[in-house]
């Protein structure tokens, strides 16, 4: 019998305020043509600034949803919007850096019920979900072990890897018991038992990671969860 494909070619909606000076940015096409090209895939990507973004209305027809880094956003509304959009629709989604500290944002505020969930760096009233780092990881690498038998574990094929970070700021540490109690798992930590990765696992694919694993398409290095995320959205 002859293999129909699903769809010609996938849309990724890459959601952040486009800057070629980030680095993140320069890889994330990068990331993307190469997990294409490996999966034997076509798939194009347009960057949604955060300000275009005013409702689910304007994600519609995109196969995957990737929030990217490169926070705070000038539009932090257009980023929950996004990331409502694809938990609530079963989209594949994608979160690093900012995208992972607003996935924990949205989540607390729409599912969890605290309203006043709020970022550190941007916000100076609510319940602060997201705070800084005891310790800002701004271009260091780190080991990070990954809960067997999860998708991120999954994608990798192992449970321990290294990846590259650029952040200050990750999850706060009195917030942590929510989320041991609510269907967004914690998949991933460093050698100090911090937090470094996110799914949801009521979802098909919502990975959110606090490491920038696409830098690693700069080097020539395939890019998994990049891969996992294209294959969940055609399949």
């Amino acid at each position: 019998m002859t293999h129909i494909p699903v769809k010609d070619t996938l849309r990724i909606a890459l959601v952040g305020d486009h800057n070629h000076d980030v680095v993140a940015h320069q890889a994330i096409p990068l990331a993307i043509d190469d997990a294409a090209a490996v999966l034997e895939l076509t798939a194009d990507y347009d960057w949604l600034a955060t300000t275009d973004i005013a409702s689910g209305d304007d994600l519609i027809g995109y196969d995957a949803i990737w929030v990217v880094p490169a926070s705070p956003y000038k539009n932090p509304e257009g980023a929950f919007i996004a990331i409502q959009y694809a938990r609530e629709n079963a989209i594949p989604f994608l979160g690093t850096c900012g995208g992972f500290q607003h996935a924990i944002i949205e989540y607390a505020r729409n599912v969890l019920g605290f309203r006043d969930a709020a970022h550190q760096e941007t916000d100076n009233q609510g319940r602060m979900v997201v705070v800084p780092l005891s310790c800002a990881l701004i271009d260091q690498t780190a080991t990070i072990e990954l809960r067997p038998n999860t998708l991120i574990a999954k994608a990798y094929g192992q449970d321990t890897i290294v990846e590259g970070y650029r952040c200050s700021y990750g999850i706060a540490d009195d917030f942590v018991a929510e989320l041991e109690k609510s269907d967004l798992r914690v998949t991933g930590w460093d050698e100090e038992g911090e937090i470094r990765a996110v799914e949801l696992v009521s979802h098909p694919f919502f990975v959110a990671t606090l490491f920038q694993h696409e830098r690693n398409a700069l080097a020539g290095r395939p890019v998994p969860l990049v891969q996992a995320m294209l294959r969940a959205a055609y399949d």
